[in-house]
């Protein structure tokens, strides 16, 4: 009783004290001897960062939780038989930690105690506003009191209070808002149909087995490891239906499959359980009661390609996928293994999939920057992840030749090279990568350019490709390749050439159509016949009913913002069509980095490779689109608006689960906006400065508006490509104003940028102390923001100048002090002539500003991030 009547006057003092939320301290004697061995313990060890807590008693005791997320991050704070007083003292132990989150399960004990519901909530409401107080930016996540089962016998005391646990869970949710934590209901998900804790997770009616905890990690991962509710499926399918069953993965023992066509599929999914820690069995037939995975070949159908279409069911006792082709069962199992994303269940969901577009490719060019196996197999491996089926390998260029030609060894001899001296594909890996993309239902493009960009096949050879004697070299060297590889379709270029032989291109497609291949070259380009696929490239589309089209204008990753990719390859109707159709086949995103790197691996760092793998594979496999290539997302439309951020929901889930250790440059951006103000006239005179910079200025009706992080107001391809501006005039100067929220004073990481130099271009880098050559400026809460300290400041523009600081996304972020409260930033953007002091400088008149680590907001209450 002595006891009992101390806690109801903390509960009291806490309720009556809520403007200073001051630590509880509580006689030692109050607890039993397990609480303070648990305290002790807790209290010696080292402090981490990035922590994640679960904080409770017996039953997140009893959770080993860094070993079922495979995370360090993950700390149990949990004491067997703790009370929320309990928690009250020792709360100083969690909060001196400052964690990322704190998971927060209590109460079972305090109601088991006759403690009234009334004063457990008030020290509830304590543990939030203490927190809040200690620590302002843990996040803290109160879960639901679980459903007790008294039919086990056991623990009356606790499961006599079914009722009492309904009231308070109902009061933990209503007050979540006011009290600023967020409410996990556990409650029904581990409810039977009599709202009692079901039998199947517990052995006792009050505490979890294995089954219970693995349903909690399946509950609250998305909340642990900042992910949407539901597996982020990309590309989205066709048809998906979610439903309420849940398949228990982690039970899993077999996959059944029949077909011997399928072996490689079931010990490909083999191979995905695996890594899950889940090791099955391949079977002919289904255990009775042992919940199964089904592969199979059946009728599928759909609209279009239905080589590719499958069909996946998830129920409570079995997953059932089903294709016409194994091509079919390849696509579905990538879908599976983003459902099955927490190892333990996978939600119930019906889905009917299929492509839009037959060809969903992707290009590296080798010629001008080596790449490795090693990296080139792990790009493919995402394009397999993602159902891109189209490897477009651009093999010869200027620079060099990079494909091993026995007859002709001095086509890869270093001295014939200009970059990565030396550095080519052997007969064998070039084979080796053919099998590696069949393996994975992707088919392997080769480019052999001709006779364009092909100065290196000049100084090995010591002629002219459309030389006679120089054609005569190539029909040896592709009699040869012919004889080599097996693949389909080889890819001949034609660009970018004043042809003088035209009888060139004729003969060696020719030569290649009756050795069985079938060709491909750019559009626009060189005289090509009939037969040969056309690869867009410039500003006209699939104009010519007699030609079969190729997708690849305004897909070039080098010469794109890594936000602006991402809107703009998601916006895109790829061949002027929703899907394909008639004579266009699909579409290829390329890489074209022209300019030198300085190590392989910028060629993924500088140019947004991923982000815009997955917003292509979006788009090529869903289809639609809209007409018009814009820079922006496009904000006066709303549906658009809603659209784009429903996918960078499910883009921003991919970058935290399956890139973590990839180049990524992205960050959620799409609930940032912007008010634009101006124009006003500078007069050429950049450096002016004009009312939206003064203190009394008033940000009432803007002139324009923007929303994402970066903001083109006019594109160097204007007005092909749309920027925020319907008139952008020369000479003018814009501001652009948005604000953002912190919980506390701290040093902010940001995103800063004014353009975002081309990969091609050979451009200038900015000079000492600017952002760019216009002027620009950026102000945090009235403070001029200093520009980057740049390693090359000034440097006149090179094709053998790598690029290395000058981008945002690949310089460490702009490190400023942010205060508690709304933080107002103003971005000043002068421009002069449209024009540009020459082509390989052309003004791309934009900015780029994004928050990296703050919960922050904009004006009308959106979050940033």
């Amino acid at each position: 009783m002595r006891r009992l009547t101390i806690l109801l006057f903390l509960f009291i003092l806490c309720h009556d004290t809520m403007a200073q939320v001051k630590p509880v301290q509580l006689a030692d004697s109050l607890f039993s001897t397990y609480y303070h061995q648990r305290v002790t313990h807790f209290r010696s060890l080292p402090h981490t960062s990035g922590d994640i807590i679960f904080l409770g008693n017996s039953i997140s005791d009893g959770g080993e939780w860094s070993e079922l997320f495979d995370d360090k991050r993950l700390k149990n704070r949990g004491i067997s038989g703790d009370v929320s007083a309990g928690v009250m003292h020792r709360l100083d132990e969690v909060a001196n930690r400052k964690p990322t989150k704190v998971f927060l399960l209590i109460g079972t004990n305090d109601l088991a105690r006759g403690v009234a519901p009334d004063s457990l909530l008030k020290n509830m409401y304590w543990i939030s506003s203490y927190l809040k107080q200690q620590s302002p930016t843990t996040r803290l996540y109160v879960q639901s009191i679980l459903p007790v089962n008294e039919q086990f016998g056991k623990f009356g005391g606790h499961t006599s209070k079914r009722e009492l646990i309904k009231q308070v869970n109902a009061q933990l949710q209503a007050k979540a808002p006011e009290y600023g934590y967020t409410y996990l209901n556990l409650h029904a998900p581990f409810s039977d149909n009599t709202g009692r804790l079901k039998a199947s997770y517990t052995n006792d009616g009050l505490h979890l087995s294995g089954d219970g905890y693995m349903l909690w990690k399946h509950l609250v991962y998305p909340h642990v490891l900042d992910l949407q509710a539901k597996p982020a499926i990309l590309p989205a399918p066709q048809q998906l239906e979610w439903t309420n069953a849940v398949f228990p993965l982690y039970r899993a023992r077999s996959i059944v499959v029949q077909d011997p066509k399928l072996q490689q599929e079931a010990e490909r999914l083999k191979t995905m359980l695996a890594k899950q820690g889940i090791a099955v069995q391949l079977k002919a037939k289904a255990v009775p009661g042992e919940p199964s995975i089904t592969l199979a070949l059946a009728s599928v159908k759909a609209p279009q390609q239905e080589s590719e279409a499958y069909t996946l069911e998830v129920t409570e006792d079995k997953v059932q996928l089903q294709a016409n082709t194994a091509h079919g069962i390849f696509n579905g199992l990538q879908t599976l293994d983003q459902l099955m994303r927490d190892g333990s269940f996978i939600p119930g969901s019906k889905i009917q999939d299929w492509p839009a577009y037959e060809w969903r490719g992707y290009m590296v060019d080798v010629g001008r920057n080596f790449q490795s196996m090693e990296m080139l197999k792990e790009q493919i491996d995402v394009m397999a992840k993602y159902k891109l089926n189209i490897f477009h390998f651009h093999l010869t260029e200027d620079i060099a030749w990079r494909l091993e030609t026995p007859r002709y060894p001095q086509l890869t001899a270093p001295e014939h090279m200009t970059r990565n001296k030396g550095a080519y594909y052997s007969v064998a890996e070039m084979q080796e990568l053919i099998q590696y993309c069949r393996d994975r239902h992707i088919t392997l493009v080769p480019e052999i350019d001709m006779p364009g960009h092909s100065a290196a096949f000049t100084r090995a050879m010591g002629v002219d490709m459309q030389s006679e004697e120089g054609l005569a070299y190539l029909k040896n060297i592709l009699s040869d390749f012919c004889d080599t590889y097996d693949v389909p379709y080889v890819h001949i270029g034609g660009d970018e050439v004043e042809i003088t032989n035209h009888d060139f291109l004729p003969q060696v497609t020719a030569w290649l159509h009756e050795r069985g291949k079938k060709t491909i070259g750019w559009d626009p380009g060189g005289n090509l016949d009939k037969a040969t696929y056309r690869q867009l490239w410039m500003q006209e589309g699939p104009v010519n009913p007699d030609y079969t089209y190729i997708e690849s204008r305004h897909l070039y990753l080098n010469h794109m913002d890594p936000l602006e990719a991402v809107n703009t390859i998601f916006s895109r109707q790829l061949g002027d069509r929703v899907a394909s159709g008639g004579n266009v086949l699909g579409a290829i995103l390329c890489v074209w980095n022209d300019r030198n790197v300085l190590q392989q691996e910028d060629v993924l760092r500088l140019n947004p490779v991923y982000p815009g793998i997955l917003a292509f594979a979006e788009r090529s496999w869903k289809g639609g689109g809209y007409p018009g290539w814009i820079a922006n997302i496009p904000v006066n439309n709303q549906e658009r608006v809603k659209e784009f951020q429903e996918f960078e929901g499910r883009l921003t889930d991919h970058q935290a689960t399956h890139f973590s250790d990839l180049d990524f440059p992205y960050a959620a951006n799409s609930n940032i906006s912007w008010q634009l103000f101006g124009p006003y006239k500078n007069k050429g005179n950049l450096s002016a400065s004009f009312a939206p910079e003064k203190k009394n200025f008033k940000f009432k009706k803007p002139d324009a508006e923007a929303v994402g992080g970066t903001v083109v107001l006019r594109h160097f391809w204007a007005p092909l490509i749309k920027g925020v501006l319907e008139k952008p005039e020369e000479n003018t100067t814009w501001y652009a104003t948005t604000r953002f929220w912190s919980e506390t004073d701290t040093i902010g990481h940001f995103w800063i940028g004014f353009q975002d130099l081309s990969r091609s271009y050979n451009s200038d880098t900015p000079a000492e102390g600017t952002w760019d050559n216009r002027s620009s400026a950026i102000f945090l809460n009235g403070n001029l923001i200093d520009p980057p300290k740049w390693k090359r400041a000034g440097q006149k523009g090179n094709a053998e100048m790598p690029l290395y600081d000058e981008g945002y996304s690949y310089r460490e972020p702009v490190a400023l002090p942010v205060k508690k409260g709304w933080n107002t930033v103003l971005v000043k953007l002068p421009v002069g002539s449209f024009k540009g002091k020459d082509w390989q400088n052309p003004v791309k008149w934009m900015f780029t500003f994004v928050p990296l680590n703050i919960a922050a907001e904009t004006p009308t209450g959106k979050v940033l991030q």
